[in-house]
């Protein structure tokens, strides 16, 4: 297994982070849908929380973005936004411990629950959230107004 580390995000990690979801907009053929920029993100760093998986030399090869949220029928929850591992680190373990430390903060948030989506051709991820136990609706469809 290669060497990394997770640890927490800061502003300092931004350039990082926002180069890898246009990596990631582009794995899930929407890069022009990618309005997001460093400094909305340093504007907006109260309203979510991040985690940075490094290799052995410090250089940031993934992450995860997440969020307190509240669902009617059970309360407190955290939304995963994004988890998202440089191809070249892919099959290390790196995605699978950016997903348990989420699911360790919703914990100690006292959340009730972790929500997050998925592409439905995306099977390599479907597979890894199906072995750490994520169940996986085929009836839910996901709505949204772009403002």
């Amino acid at each position: 297994m290669a060497e990394f580390t997770i640890r927490e995000g800061t502003e300092k990690d931004f350039p990082a982070v926002l180069e890898m979801i246009k990596e990631l907009a582009e794995f899930e053929k929407s890069p022009e849908k990618v309005t997001n920029t460093i400094e909305r993100m340093k504007q907006d760093k109260d309203f979510f929380h991040l985690l940075i998986a490094e290799d052995g030399s410090g250089k940031a090869v993934g992450f995860a973005l997440f969020f307190p949220a509240y669902f009617t029928w059970t309360g407190r929850a955290v939304y995963l936004d994004d988890v998202y591992v440089k191809p070249a680190y892919r099959g290390k373990g790196i995605g699978t411990a950016l997903i348990k430390r989420v699911i360790e903060k919703a914990k100690e948030w006292g959340a009730t629950r972790v929500r997050w989506h998925v592409l439905n051709w995306n099977t390599n991820a479907i597979e890894l959230y199906k072995k750490l136990g994520a169940e996986i609706s085929d009836e839910w469809l996901m709505c949204e107004v772009w403002l």
